[in-house]
């Protein structure tokens, strides 16, 4: 088969779920691969739901998964996500994303460290005092490598640089994601303070 590049398609969905294992039992999949030293080993989320070239023997894709993409195969990342453990139905999820949070609790080491994300990285929320959505999303982007030198510069400057690609190609958060996380968290925040509420009456 001839492979056309104006058929290329380029994606990076990530579906969040309770078990993935479990879920990825009812499909078909090969899981995806990633280069690290001239050796192939198995990506942490990535899986194909499509024929692939793979190893017979590993079970991983034969082809690295940026040079996957490149070719137009369609990776999916399912990700462990246990917040939803507390989620009653979609109607409790929309009303925990809709309720402003507690943004200071953000600030108390015995709740930061049951959040997803940013459990190791109070020193962080210490110093940006996220106060939205969007602020929050630039700490979820400031504490990885590419973007660690911005923690102490102005809540401008950061906002101005957290989202440009490195030119390096270093690690960093895309804004879609951050903001996807940052949405999670306030979830759990507002679980976290829900819970509570339930347990004092």
């Amino acid at each position: 088969m001839m492979y056309n590049k104006k058929m290329k398609v380029q994606t990076d969905i990530d579906i969040d779920v309770i078990d993935r294992d479990s879920v990825l039992t009812h499909f078909r999949h090969i899981t995806a691969s990633i280069k690290k030293k001239n050796e192939y080993t198995k990506h942490n989320s990535g899986v194909y739901l499509q024929p692939i070239p793979f190893d017979p023997v590993s079970g991983l894709s034969s082809i690295e998964y940026k040079e996957a993409e490149e070719r137009g195969y369609f990776k999916l990342d399912f990700l462990n996500n246990s917040l939803y453990e507390g989620i009653q139905d979609e109607a409790h999820l929309d009303k925990l994303i809709a309720k402003e949070p507690i943004w200071d609790l953000l600030q108390h080491a015995d709740v930061v460290k049951n959040l997803a994300h940013v459990h190791n990285h109070l020193d962080v929320l210490k110093v940006m005092k996220p106060q939205s959505i969007e602020e929050l999303a630039e700490v979820l982007a400031v504490i990885r490598p590419a973007k660690r030198h911005l923690l102490n510069e102005s809540k401008e400057t950061i906002s101005n640089e957290v989202w440009k690609k490195p030119e390096d190609d270093s690690y960093f958060f895309k804004k879609a994601h951050a903001f996807a996380y940052s949405v999670s968290i306030v979830v759990q925040l507002n679980l976290f303070c829900e819970q509570v509420e339930q347990n004092a009456s």
